[in-house]
């Protein structure tokens, strides 16, 4: 297990999927099937930073869709 001082050196990328969860992910490692790189490499701050500033919503995409559907689907009373 890293220690911070391990950790501050070290350099992260934030990911996200499919289902647009993010991840923060080490920069010198090979990026998972199914996810993408959408910032860094940076340091682990600025990369908490980013996930805090655009990862609002934490409901994966499917069920977003799925809720706005079924609000679309039921008539206004």
């Amino acid at each position: 297990m890293a220690d911070e001082d391990d950790d501050a050196k070290l350099s992260y990328l934030v990911l996200v999927n499919h289902e647009e969860q993010h991840s923060l992910w080490r920069a010198d490692l090979d990026v998972p099937a199914g996810w993408q790189r959408v910032f860094g490499p940076g340091p682990k701050n600025e990369c908490l930073d980013y996930v805090n500033e655009h990862w609002t919503d934490m409901r994966p995409l499917s069920l977003r869709r799925e809720i706005e559907t079924s609000r679309r689907a039921v008539p206004p009373q």
